[in-house]
């Protein structure tokens, strides 16, 4: 059979590249694709983007089913377009996707349906902004409502700092539509986690736990970033924790939004901070709600994912998720993003890239923010490229991770090099 994959980015390259080992896959298109994918044998790139655009190639290429990678085609209501097309697709309707295209509606969602998040008020006047700030105090984290690409969360320090975001986003309009109004909350302590599932409208299948690493330097410093690296699995997902995060998290959501009028179906990922204390009673709250699979998280999930995906992807457009299995590699997979010159702030593209290794069983690089440009591959975006592997424990998947790293060479590449860290024996904080 023949599959769709839309994106561009490493979470695409990795979906693809895992759907395309499936026996019974003759092809996966990717919409746009980036350099990676245009240099896989089992994927072609594909110049499109717009519903239409795509639904045509669906139906004349016979596609089996259409797996929506980014969060934006979603918002767009590509997955409207496509049921009423009678095409097979798996991702939410516009209308639950706004549990990540509107932080307002997902905070309101939360309270409504006593889902654990964090306090908040939302704004769309500047000065009423910086006064709640000013009466809550710092640390405090500001949110774009709207989709902004990663760039719309600053945590931070300072009153001065929170305000300067608030006059980016409310007066200078830094953020275009995707700012114009803004959600203020409290900022949690803890661990961050991040715990996927893929959902049927009825039922529930689980992926395995994984944990990135936002910011851009090491020791969690730095600008927020869409994520620096990534590993699976997360050590504080224990399965007590695991239990409580279903119980209090996934059920009530899916139930919510069941009773909104908006039954989900589509990959639906919490952004947990998990707080100290025994796994029974130590705080745990939901930051975000994403509708698609996180970047870097998926290239870690991906290289341990065994079996058929296919099958299981299958089995949730067809409302038999239940029937779905999918075994993970025991072993840690750990991704390293390296990004380009300039990124977060202003990524610079253009920068020819060299000396990428061959993928090997324990290690494969994803590309992201790549092109092909008369043969030569060159940077495209901000993050670049993950390079993930496998090992025995964190730290020998560190190890293969970094020194493929080492090799791969272009202009300004920038890294972390503590990807892990929190995993490591010893780092309990």
């Amino acid at each position: 059979m023949k599959l769709l994959v839309i994106g561009g980015g490493g979470r695409e390259h990795a979906l693809a590249w895992r759907l395309a080992q499936s026996p019974r896959v003759q092809k996966v298109f990717v919409a746009p694709g980036n350099g990676g994918t245009a240099l896989s044998d089992r994927l072609e790139n594909l110049a499109l983007s717009a519903a239409d655009d795509l639904i045509d190639l669906a139906r004349r290429e016979g596609i089996a089913f259409t797996v929506v990678g980014p969060e934006a085609p979603l918002a767009a209501g590509v997955v409207d377009a496509f049921l009423a097309a009678g095409l097979k697709i798996f991702g939410p309707v516009k209308a639950a996707a706004q549990l990540e295209s509107s932080k307002d509606y997902a905070k309101a969602f939360m309270v409504r349906h006593n889902i654990p998040t964090a306090a908040y008020r939302t704004f769309t006047d500047a000065d009423e902004a910086r006064q709640y700030v000013r009466e809550q105090g710092a640390p405090i984290v500001i949110k774009a409502d709207g989709l902004a690409a990663g760039k719309g969360v600053v945590v931070a320090a300072s009153v001065d700092e929170a305000i300067a975001a608030i006059d980016n986003m409310l007066c200078d309009a830094s953020l275009g539509a995707a700012g114009a109004r803004v959600v203020i909350e409290e900022c949690l302590q803890g661990e961050e986690a991040s715990f996927i599932v893929m959902c049927d409208r009825r039922q529930v299948l689980v992926l395995a736990s994984s944990q990135d690493h936002k910011r851009l330097l090491d020791g969690d410093q730095g600008p927020n970033t869409g994520g620096m690296g990534a590993y699976s699995p997360a050590p504080i997902i224990t399965p007590a924790l695991h239990n409580r995060i279903m119980r209090e998290v996934i059920h009530p959501t899916l139930q919510g939004m069941a009773k909104d009028g908006h039954p989900y179906t589509g990959f639906l990922y919490a952004g947990l901070m998990i707080g100290e204390g025994p796994d029974a009673t130590r705080p745990l709250k939901v930051l975000e709600f994403n509708c698609r699979m996180g970047d870097p998280e998926t290239q870690p999930i991906m290289m341990r994912a065994k079996g058929d995906l296919a099958t299981v992807f299958e089995h949730a457009v067809n409302g038999t998720l239940e029937k779905a299995e999918l075994d993970w590699d025991r072993r840690t997979a750990l991704g390293v993003v390296m990004a380009s010159a300039g990124y977060p702030q202003s990524p610079r593209s253009g920068d020819a890239i060299t000396s990428i290794p061959a993928d090997t069983g324990e290690c494969t690089v994803f590309h992201a923010g790549t092109s092909l440009d008369d043969g030569t591959l060159r940077t495209s975006g901000g993050r670049v490229l993950c390079v993930t592997a496998l090992g025995d424990s964190v730290k020998r998947a560190q190890d293969t991770a970094y020194g493929v790293v080492q090799q791969i060479r272009f202009e300004g590449a920038q890294y972390r090099r503590d990807i892990g860290w929190r995993a490591l024996p010893g780092n309990d904080s």
